[in-house]
Order: C-alpha cells, then structure tokens, then sequence
C-alpha cells in the first residue's frame, strides 16, 4: 500500500483553477496541475482500505446519483503505484478499466472521492487528478498507443454507431480485441458531447482530438458526416458489419412549452455550447468575439451544462446572466438521511457560478422559480421571461409573477431520451441488461441505454458492450 500515514502527514490538494480574471478572458483550460512530487504525496494518502467504497458504483435508495467508482477503478493500486514512482505501472493498471484518463480526469465529477473512507472526517483522497496525471503522461509518453495495440486479426468487422465517450470506448476495446472497427458519425468532428457538448475550458479539445488521432493509427476508422437513415441504411450496415453497436446517446433535450416558445433568442443550451466550442476550434481559445456584449442572458437549469452556460456566457462578454432553478437550494451540509457514503447532496458553486458573480452577477440563482411565458418585443424575438415562484408541487404560486428582461434565454434542462426513431429503424424493441436486444446483430450502451449519465459510465457500458460482442463472436467460430 501507499503511505499508512500519509492521510495524515499530508493535506488533501487539487489542482488549482487559474484566476478568475485570467480565465473568462479566454477558453483555455481552467485547471493548473500540480507537480509529479505532489501527484506522489496525493497518492501517498490512499489508505488502501480493508474494504475500499471508493472503486465500486452503487446506487443508494433508488437515486440516479452514484457513490464510488461505476467502472470499477482499482484506485488504491495505481495510487500506490503513483507513490512508488512507477508511472507506467500504475497506468497501465489504470487502463485495464478506465481508457480514457484524459478525459475522466478533466470532467469526472469524481463520485470515487466522496465514497473514500477518508471522506468520512476528510474530504477524500485525490483520484480525478490523480487519473488526469496518468492520461496525459501517458500520452506524451508514448504508453497509450502501446496500450493500444491490436490482437490477432479476427476477421470480424463491427460499426459502432456515434463517437462520444460510449462509442470510443467499444471502439478502443473493439480494436484491441482484434475486430475491424469503423466508427460513424453524424456530426464533422468526432467525440460526440467531448467534442462539442462540453466547453473547451473543462476539456480542451485538442485533447479529444489527440486520442482520435491516435485510434486512427491503431487501425480505427472514423468516418464523419454521416447519418444513418439519410447517409447510410440500416441494409448497408446489416450487409457490411457482423455487430452494430448503437452509441447514439440520450441527445434529446427536455423543452419548455410554454407561451411564446416560438421566439428568437430561445436555444437549447447543448446548440449554444456546440456552437461556441466550433467558433473556438475556428479561430483559437484567445480569439473569440464578445458576441454577447450588452446582452441580458437567463440560463434555466441549475445542473452541471447550465453552469457551462454560465461561464461560456460571461467569456461572452454578456451584460448580465441569471440563472432559473426549480428546486429548493441544497443545504450547505450533509443532512442525517445523506451520510456517507452517498454523494453529499449539499450547496456547492460551480466555475461559472464563481466568474459569474465576479463579473458582477451578485443576484446570480434564482431558487424555487420557474418561467411561465416568454415575452415578444413585438419582432419575433424575446425581450423578457415572465417567472413565478412555485410552490412544493413545483407549480407556479398565482401573484408571485415578475417579469425579468433577456436577450438570450439558454434551456439547460438536462436531457430526456434518445433518438427513438432511429432504434425503429434497427428494429430495436427491447435493450436487455447485457446490452443486447431484440435485433441479434444489434447492441446499444451509453446513454442510449441508460438514459443521460456520466461519462464514465458510459466508457464502462462501451467497454463492456464491446466484450459482450467479442465473446458473441468467439462463440460463433468454436461451434464451427
């Protein structure tokens, strides 16, 4: 194990996000790591515990949210690996699960930590940065494309349909396991909600891009532009492929139908971020215009992508933001029906919510409200949104009505599903629990199964789909 007492000899650091006057200047990266001696005292902390929560997912009264690790990571042995110096080892055992460090470790939320045992009169040890660490070292030096490598060549060729964090991970697993894997996506870069759905600041794309890259080395084939149904039928891939796998995530966003819908300058926020990371990938981090200069800007939605509204917002230059939510503020601290080792349901500020109010966003949240009309300026775009307050049944209090002036109002409401019509088009009627379904020669994983999660479980139901398909195919040659 790591240091017995290093939880004790040294105090929990993580990487430091730059300053905020330095950072809304900009889209690049907010964090700064740390140095390879303070990885090594982060890792010393790891208790190796005698019966650790932190790399087990478990869901607990039924709540979506999950406490420990979905992937399984076997944390406490590349952390001590970490401590040890032995670098290579530790990724090497950090990959056997999780193949994309350098992802998880930008945008993981990180459940692993709140469930560690340190956390129950600490704040947990260092895992995501810890994981970030490994992936970009192992990037640069030169150990993932070794990871990478492919078996025999079965003979086998498999599409995986849709290129996010899901797809990448069947494909990755595909490709090491042997089979020829071509991957298709709809849109003209790759990483599905990676590349476009997650701000540049919290995942550089120059990142997702590099493992793109890379897999293409390793004999992965990308292909772009490309939609099923449109561009590709379902009688292509059936008579090309001997597995599909639909990775096509849970895209459809949960809308606001109330009056005046119809509006200019009402936006899905996933259409906003994609449209602001394609400006930063057009012209640089450091060149983008203040498109939003002198505008108002309500975001509705309190989850992680309208704190990624906020922040892109106020990058924007916008003149003021305000943010909607439904729900009550959390409590500032755990209550007694959410100990440990659940996820702590408590108050918290996100990076846009800390560069909102600095740049003069004082009343930033508005709890307990929610938008009853959008107001017209009487040419097609919205000039106002008419909020309520609601009651316990989140229904809007008759005579609590104001009205808030806007020039952009962002929907951040989370997702609700995916794209059904194409399931019809594979003939999908039921997705069973190994990711199976109806359709023998079709498998669905990610969030198209599971519904919007987290990215690392959706590298998990990737990982593993693509086994599942690898032991399907390894049956089918020794019945012969």
């Amino acid at each position: 194990m790591a240091d017995p007492n290093g939880f004790l000899k040294y105090q929990k650091v993580n990487n430091p996000y730059r300053e905020v006057a330095e950072r809304v200047r900009d889209f690049a990266e907010l964090q700064v790591p740390l140095s390879v001696e303070e990885r090594k005292r982060q890792a010393a902390r790891c208790m190796h515990c005698d019966v650790p929560f932190c790399h087990q997912g478990i869901f607990y009264g039924g709540k979506r949210v999950v406490s420990g690790c979905p992937n399984d990571n076997h944390i406490p042995e590349w952390n001590d690996l970490i401590y040890r110096g032995v670098q290579k080892k530790a990724y090497e055992r950090l990959v056997l699960t999780n193949p994309f460090p350098e992802f998880t470790g930008r945008v993981c939320p990180a459940p692993c930590e709140k469930s560690c045992a340190e956390a129950l009169h600490g704040e947990g040890i260092t895992i995501k940065d810890n994981e970030r660490f490994l992936g970009d070292l192992a990037n640069d030096s030169g150990w993932v494309f070794e990871a990478g490598q492919a078996a025999e060549p079965t003979g086998f060729e498999i599409a995986v349909i849709g290129s996010g964090p899901a797809g990448l991970a069947a494909a990755w697993r595909l490709n090491q396991l042997g089979h020829t894997v071509t991957v298709f996506e709809k849109s003209d870069r790759f990483g599905g909600l990676l590349m476009y759905g997650i701000p540049n600041m919290k995942l550089d794309k120059d990142v997702v891009q590099a493992r793109i890259d890379l897999m293409e080395k390793l004999g992965v084939q990308f292909v772009a532009n490309t939609e099923i149904g449109r561009d590709l039928s379902y009688d292509d891939l059936d008579s090309r492929f001997d597995k599909v796998i639909l990775a096509i995530g849970a895209g459809v966003p949960r809308d606001l139908p109330i009056a005046g819908r119809e509006l200019s300058g009402i936006r899905f926020a996933v259409d906003f971020l994609t449209e602001t990371t394609k400006t930063v990938l057009e012209i640089g981090e450091n060149n983008v215009p203040k498109s939003l200069e002198g505008k108002k800007v309500i975001v509705i939605g309190g989850g992680d992508t309208g704190n990624d509204c906020i922040g892109t917002a106020v990058r924007l230059g916008a003149t003021r933001v305000q943010q909607l939510e439904i729900t009550p503020p959390l409590p500032f601290e755990r209550t007694e029906n959410n100990p440990w080792p659940e996820w702590p349901m408590v108050l918290k500020q996100g990076y846009g919510q800390e560069e909102a109010q600095f740049a003069g966003n004082i009343d930033l949240t508005a709890y307990k409200m929610t938008a009853t009309q959008f107001i017209s300026n009487n040419q097609g775009q919205i000039k106002a949104l008419q909020v309520a307050e609601v009651g316990p049944d989140f229904k809007p209090v008759t005579g609590t009505e104001k009205l808030l002036e806007a020039n952009l109002v962002l929907l951040a409401m989370g997702f609700v599903s995916t794209d059904k019509d194409l399931l019809s088009t594979f003939g999908v009627k039921e997705i069973y629990d190994n990711y199976t379904t109806n359709n023998d020669k079709i498998l669905v994983a990610g969030d198209a199964r599971r519904g919007p999660s987290l990215v690392i479980w959706a590298i998990r139901e990737g990982r593993k789909a693509a086994e599942v398909i690898d032991e399907q195919l390894t049956k089918m040659v020794t019945s012969y």
